[in-house]
């Protein structure tokens, strides 16, 4: 396998994880700006379908043959880097992130802010290469970018000490977040009152904590992950409009002048250094872009076995 891939999927790994980090950023927005969106759902859609063969859960009796080959054709010299780039930006983002949010909230949420905008057209252009912008796509883009907005209007709750099982349920609602553009897994944490304790549990190693996380994490995707892969295949046109007004609605979580409380506000301080950070948010993504065609992974390419919906 080339270095420079290698390298490029570290990349794209550690963008995915310091994504899911941010409150308001969606890991799932980043895999699509950085071409490998479909071979991640792909990938986990098989792995939950081997899992279910060795369970006996697909084809009537366990299998271990079949999950094995199952598993065999996963792109692994992909799943790999990549995952070792979002565990490595993970870990790392909650300990050097949070004080940068903290100490530049504004900048931050411009930069970030920036960067989702720009990649808006992504999974817009992906609509048009279909077809174009129909009536009903627009109307849906606008249901789901209302639901986001005011989804990510409410007020963030605070949990102490949370049990083992709502910390569970939490991470099964939460970790859909990272196959779904437009949603944030670290800022739904944040209004479920568990982003904070979430943090804390990676920084101190709490493995009772961790585990319980993993195990929700686990569950919700394997349940989630299975309708998105089938919406995909047979209605990419109309998924691919819901994700783009997702990812609309998520730009209310992201502007950078609000209350702790998430209540908007005009632009009244560091306007200037906050538009220039958004500049370079949406610099970030026409790189990325322009990278990922020069490696031969287009969004044209990434999505080029999606049944027209």
């Amino acid at each position: 396998m080339p270095v420079i891939s290698v390298v490029a999927n570290l990349v794209r790994g550690a963008l995915i994880g310091v994504a899911e980090v941010i409150p308001g950023v969606s890991g799932g927005t980043i895999a699509l700006i950085v071409g490998i969106y479909r071979t991640v759902i792909d990938a986990i859609a098989d792995a939950v379908l081997a899992f279910r063969q060795l369970l006996g859960l697909s084809e009537g009796r366990p299998s271990g043959s079949a999950c094995v080959r199952t598993l065999r054709g996963l792109p692994w010299q992909l799943l790999i880097p990549v995952g070792i780039g979002m565990v490595a930006a993970v870990v790392l983002g909650a300990r050097f992130i949070e004080p940068l949010l903290e100490e530049y909230p504004i900048q931050m949420r411009a930069l970030f802010f920036g960067l989702v905008l720009a990649g808006i057209w992504v999974p817009a252009h992906m609509v048009r290469r279909r077809g174009g912008w129909s009536v009903k796509y627009l109307l849906l883009a606008l249901v789901a970018a209302i639901i986001v907005f005011v989804i990510t209007g409410l007020p963030p709750a605070v949990v102490d000490d949370p049990s083992p099982i709502v910390v569970a349920l939490a991470a099964a609602v939460a970790v859909c977040a990272l196959v779904l553009p437009g949603v944030s897994g670290s800022f739904l944490l944040l209004s479920l009152g568990l982003y904070e304790p979430t943090l804390q549990a990676v920084n101190e190693r709490d493995l009772v904590y961790l585990g319980a996380f993993a195990v929700g994490a686990i569950v919700g995707l394997g349940s989630f992950v299975t309708l998105l892969t089938w919406l995909l295949n047979h209605r990419a046109a109309v998924t691919l409009a819901v994700l783009t007004g997702l990812m609309i609605g998520s730009l209310r979580a992201l502007w950078p002048w609000q209350t702790d409380d998430r209540d908007l506000l005009a632009p009244t301080q560091a306007v200037g250094s906050a538009v220039v950070a958004m500049l370079i948010g949406m610099a970030v993504v026409a790189v990325l872009l322009v990278v990922e065609r020069r490696l031969g992974l287009s969004e044209e390419q990434e999505s080029s076995h999606v049944e027209p919906s």
